[in-house]
């Protein structure tokens, strides 16, 4: 393996927690979540020529969403993932060698199982962080390292993914199919100008006015129909139950009047839902009867359906019976939270999803990877966040205008969370000031992540 000049090596790695109230609870996959705490990884690297750059990482913890569990409560899981981060942190006091951001994630991420065992024992805890935990709290280093590379080799991170910067092709990290190509042959040299942002519409989240039960008044929207007008919406998350087929149709279609209401208003004429069960549906026979129903009873709606994300559970292993065929020809199939590493994406491929949802939080270096198999194999590509606010939202934005196949980006940080976005806000008021539904991702340009 030919090393570069432009190669690094972490010099330090620092860990710091930051508490992210919300300012309303959001509902997903039968939980609730009304509060979070940041993650953020400040990470100075050292150049083969003696040159010094610092990079920075932020993530939410996520613990409802990556940890979820009846042995442990969810202040314990919370606290769990973050002692697994700064773990994770200090494994990069015994990675001295100098190497590309993408190695030195690689080479970390082989510890991240038995750091779990260990995380645990140390701590007491009644279970290791799952595969997915790891990499939510993996994924503030993952990012930092990636932004000080692009600084201190003076470069956009994401310009920094050829043979001219890399030390090894993809066939190294994947298989053999990608051999001789490497990561700028599926990342875009500028950033897209501007992407439509995905609204996420919770499973208590209020449609109307007259659903408001405790208005915050701090002068944002307090439901649906007044967000659609705040930031011009054309795209709508929707998310469900997956056990309660009624409520699920029946909440479809009320989203449905509220949006086709507000459109009509503003003389919108296009817009676009998605749907996430959070694999709460039980088999694939719930979501073929939930997309006959609502295209029984309002096919305008059922239209607007752009795909159907995680229905079934994400051990793929465990149920190999949850297979996506029949569903998939109808709207894509995305996985989401079955999607830990490259061995899951092929076993999702071969169960019948026909989409990946890339997500920063599971770490940069992994996104890029499922990204390039993604297109290879021609699936459906979106990027969404974990509620993420301020420099995460940013980082989530910058993955989706740099590859080629996303459409729109998903971005709820500003609904649940904003406090967390005003400083950022200032200096990138394109993607925090939304008036016709879009963020302008052409911001994102900068030295490291781009901003």
């Amino acid at each position: 393996m030919q090393h570069k000049s432009t190669d690094v090596r972490v010099v330090e790695a620092v860990l710091t927690i930051e508490d992210c109230p919300f300012r309303t609870p959001l509902k997903f996959g039968g939980r609730v979540m009304s509060t979070s705490k940041l993650m953020n990884v400040q990470v100075t690297v050292e150049s083969r020529g003696g040159l010094h750059a610092t990079g920075f990482g932020s993530m939410p913890v996520g613990n409802i969403w990556a940890w979820p569990t009846n042995s442990m409560s969810p202040e314990e899981t919370e606290q769990g993932m973050l002692h697994y981060a700064e773990e994770v942190v200090r494994l990069t006091d015994a990675l001295d060698d100098f190497d590309h951001p993408i190695d030195i994630m690689y080479t970390a991420s082989a510890e991240y199982p038995h750091l779990a065992k260990s995380v645990a024992v140390t701590h007491g805890m009644k279970e290791p962080p799952p595969p997915l935990a790891q990499l939510v709290a993996a994924s503030p280093l993952d990012a930092a390292l990636h932004d000080a590379y692009g600084r201190v080799n003076d470069v956009n991170s994401y310009d920094a993914l050829s043979q001219e910067y890399m030390n090894q092709d993809l066939g190294e990290y994947l298989d053999e199919q990608f051999s001789g190509e490497y990561l700028d042959q599926y990342t875009l040299r500028t950033p897209k100008p501007r992407m439509p942002l995905y609204h996420l519409v919770g499973a208590i989240d209020p449609l109307t006015p007259a659903d408001v039960e405790q208005p915050v008044g701090d002068d944002l929207p307090e439901c649906l129909a007044e967000w659609i007008p705040y930031n011009g919406l054309t795209h709508l998350k929707i998310k469900l139950n997956g056990d309660d087929l009624a409520w699920d149709v029946d909440r479809v279609l009320a989203v449905d009047r509220v949006a086709s209401e507000e459109q009509g208003k503003r003389g919108c004429t296009t817009w676009y839902y998605s749907t996430d069960f959070n694999e709460k549906c039980a088999n694939v026979e719930y979501v073929l009867e939930f997309l006959k129903q609502v295209k029984g009873k309002n096919p305008a709606a059922f239209e607007r359906i752009q795909y159907i994300e995680q229905p079934t559970h994400r051990d793929l292993k465990a149920h190999p019976e949850n297979r996506m065929h029949e569903a998939a020809k109808i709207k894509p199939i995305v996985i989401d939270e079955s999607l830990v590493d490259y061995e899951a994406l092929l076993l999702a491929r071969e169960q019948g999803y026909t989409g990946v949802a890339l997500k920063a939080c599971k770490g940069h270096t992994e996104a890029l990877f499922a990204a390039a198999a993604a297109q290879k194999f021609g699936l459906f590509l979106c990027v969404q966040d974990l509620t993420c606010p301020g420099y995460s939202f940013l980082h989530s934005a910058s993955l989706a205008a740099r590859v080629p196949t996303v459409a729109a980006i998903e971005g709820n940080g500003r609904q649940y969370c904003p406090g967390a976005n005003k400083s950022w806000a200032r200096q990138f008021p394109t993607m925090f000031e939304i008036k016709d539904g879009t963020v302008g991702t052409a911001a994102l340009d900068g030295l490291g992540l781009g901003f």
